[in-house]
């Protein structure tokens, strides 16, 4: 005689029927998201060298703002709060010799003085509108490198799905790191990996044509047009590739009013304020804000079936 074995019990046969088709989807959710991000990192490194159109890359129809204003007007709390006194007390800083050290998920970590990056990876001039969360704005004319081609360098891991930057901590040189109540230092910042490796994400290491002032971030920059200013960090010391999604210093600091996204959103307003105008310094009268900072032709694609709220 044949003694059928009961078949093994199931989950679905202890669960209830739509929590046990929650669980699932959640597990296939967060199975889809690792494997999209081992696929977003790839296509974005393919995609490091594609080029960009002249109208993207010199802001057309912009003209960029007078070296005056972008060297004498700056957000840099590693020296001050007061915009117009950090172009005076950013000299104190010794930018040579500078290492640069791209590591974390990645096949080949490697260091690099600053003065190395122009040799090695070229050098190229874009003209970007920069707009900060607190409503001005610049253009402004960078020169570096796009940032994937450090990255790329590295070899980046199907771990890489973020990237982590940390500026420099010196306190003997940047006053503004003394300051009772101040962020916690270094400075750090972040980004998808494909956020970093789109290739209008460029590392900055000159200013209209000159090398790049010590107010504005010298000798190592990052320029995210798209995103508020204080998602372009300065003074970089450290880029690594993460698995996880860094906490970024001003998250850490008021994750209510700052969020990992940054992106530029005219219908998104800051807690204390609208976003919908902006000053262009120079400007008596204010400007509408352009979504993604007039960047969505090339970088909308990346938030699809996003809720534009959370990427701010």
């Amino acid at each position: 005689m044949l003694i059928r074995r009961r078949p093994e019990l199931t989950a679905s046969d202890v669960t209830p029927p739509g929590l046990f088709r929650k669980r699932r989807r959640g597990a296939l959710a967060s199975l889809a998201a690792a494997f999209g991000a081992t696929l977003i990192g790839r296509a974005a490194a393919a995609n490091c060298g594609a080029p960009l159109p002249q109208a993207v890359r010199t802001a057309s129809g912009e003209t960029p703002s007078p070296l005056a204003d972008i060297a004498g007007y700056n957000n840099y709390y590693e020296f001050s709060t007061d915009k117009k006194a950090i172009r005076i007390l950013a000299q104190a800083l010794t930018t040579t010799p500078w290492a640069i050290t791209v590591e974390g998920e990645v096949e080949k970590a490697y260091t690099l003085d600053s003065s190395d990056i122009g040799r090695l990876f070229g050098n190229e001039e874009r003209i970007y509108r920069l707009r900060c969360v607190e409503g001005w704005a610049m253009v402004v004319p960078w020169s570096g490198v796009p940032l994937c081609k450090l990255i790329e360098r590295a070899r980046p891991t199907s771990r890489a799905r973020f990237v982590e930057f940390l500026s420099l901590k010196r306190s003997s040189e940047m006053i503004g790191q003394r300051a009772a109540g101040s962020l916690d230092w270094p400075y750090r910042e972040g980004l998808r990996i494909d956020e970093a490796m789109h290739p209008l994400t460029f590392a900055v290491t000159g200013l209209y044509g000159e090398a790049l002032p010590k107010q504005n971030g010298a000798p190592l920059r990052i320029a995210v047009p798209w995103k508020y200013g204080f998602k372009s960090p300065k003074a970089i010391t450290h880029i690594r590739l993460v698995a996880e999604q860094p906490v970024t210093s001003w998250v850490k600091r008021a994750d209510s009013e700052y969020g990992f996204y940054g992106n530029v959103n005219p219908d998104v307003a800051h807690p204390r304020w609208s976003q919908a105008r902006e000053n262009r310094i120079g400007e008596l009268r204010k400007r509408p804000t352009l979504y993604l900072n007039g960047y969505a032709d090339q970088v909308a694609s990346l938030y699809a079936g996003m809720d534009p709220a959370r990427l701010y």
